[in-house]
């Protein structure tokens, strides 16, 4: 984890001996490779390889709501020709949503697939792209038909499609073992049959992956939180101040409850989204929102308190503590920031 940080190592290999254990496709139907796990399953993997690697675990989340989008609205011939080989990580995806004008006023996007004979030509920008560079093939969300969420369909392009290019790796706080990067299309030419799902349903598509981007991403946030306790226990055992191991003082063992008593609470609103995910209930959306901005904030809170026990050396990159925090403080801004969030149950609310 360390190593991949520091160097900003891309461990493809790493997450294809993943996808061999069935993780490349978790949530997709078995009829093209998929694992056919539920929402509830998913979770619990995705916080498990999050203890290990919270950026890598991320770009799985990512890479599996994609093909989840692919196995849930597209043509059995875009199945057939993309999910066999998303399922071992063969190929690797992306989703491509945001834009550099459009953050989380999403359906205010400016990227245009504008049909030609039987192909579309997109041009436009999407920023903050996982994987970009890397990846084999990207979802676009991108403008068909009028102005809004009604306009937008969802589009596959493969990486070395003329007219896709991909700008600097960004340099950022935590996630640094995967790239990010500008996805721009200049007059960026794909058949037609690349279409995912129904024009015009495309923003539509995208909201409903991430629903379960959320609870995928806030399952992460757990297994970073979990971590980072795990590591704040065994430091505090050991570490000796004033004559005492630092989990003698009731401080120590106060902050360490309130960490144990904050991840408990977080699991349990994340799992509670999963299975409202897997019995498609009325709410889910709200729910996982819910699941979502709780469990992201209070684990990177968790995660602050355990660079706290360990102090100075907490800050040091010797200790893990500190690379918890930094890829954990992303979780409360993608997949809907947790201002959105909230948006999104007031609504749920008010409706009621």
């Amino acid at each position: 984890m360390r190593i991949w940080d520091e160097t900003s190592h891309f461990p493809v290999d790493a997450m294809r001996k993943a996808a061999g254990l069935g993780f490349g496709a978790m949530y997709c139907s078995q009829d093209y490779g998929g694992s056919g796990l539920t929402r509830m399953d998913a979770s619990l993997v995705f916080e498990a390889l999050a203890m290990g690697c919270v950026s890598t675990a991320a770009f799985m989340s990512i890479h599996n709501m994609v093909a989840w989008m692919i196995d849930a609205f597209a043509s059995n011939q875009l199945k057939a020709n993309y999910l066999p080989r998303l399922s071992t990580m063969e190929l690797i995806a992306s989703y491509c949503l945001t834009e550099p004008s459009s953050g989380s006023d999403a359906s205010s996007l400016q990227t245009t697939a504008k049909r030609v004979g039987d192909y579309f030509v997109l041009n436009g920008s999407k920023a903050f792209i996982s994987g970009a560079g890397t990846s084999d093939v990207y979802l676009v969300m991108a403008r068909t038909g009028s102005a809004g969420p009604k306009g937008v369909s969802a589009i596959l392009v493969e990486k070395n499609t003329p007219g896709l290019s991909f700008g600097k790796n960004e340099s950022k706080i935590g996630w640094k073992c995967q790239p990010t990067r500008v996805v721009t299309f200049e007059d960026c030419k794909v058949p037609s049959t690349n279409l995912v799902g129904e024009e015009g349903k495309g923003f539509a598509y995208a909201m409903r992956g991430l629903n379960g981007g959320r609870v995928n991403i806030a399952s992460c946030s757990l297994g970073g939180a979990q971590s980072a306790l795990k590591t704040s226990v065994e430091y505090a055992e050991n570490r000796k101040q004033f004559g005492n191991t630092i989990s003698a003082f009731q401080n120590t063992q106060f902050k360490l409850s309130e960490m144990a008593i904050k991840l408990t609470a977080s699991r349990l609103m994340v799992r509670n989204a999963a299975r409202a995910l897997d019995a498609q209930a009325p709410n889910a959306a709200a729910v996982c929102a819910m699941a979502k901005a709780y469990a992201t904030e209070e684990c990177f809170q968790i995660c602050d308190d355990a660079v706290q026990i360990h102090g100075g050396y907490g800050y040091l990159n010797d200790y893990p503590v500190g690379q918890y925090l930094r890829d954990l403080r992303v979780h409360r801004i993608l997949e809907g920031t947790n201002e959105v969030m909230r948006m999104i149950v007031a609504r749920e609310i008010l409706k009621e």
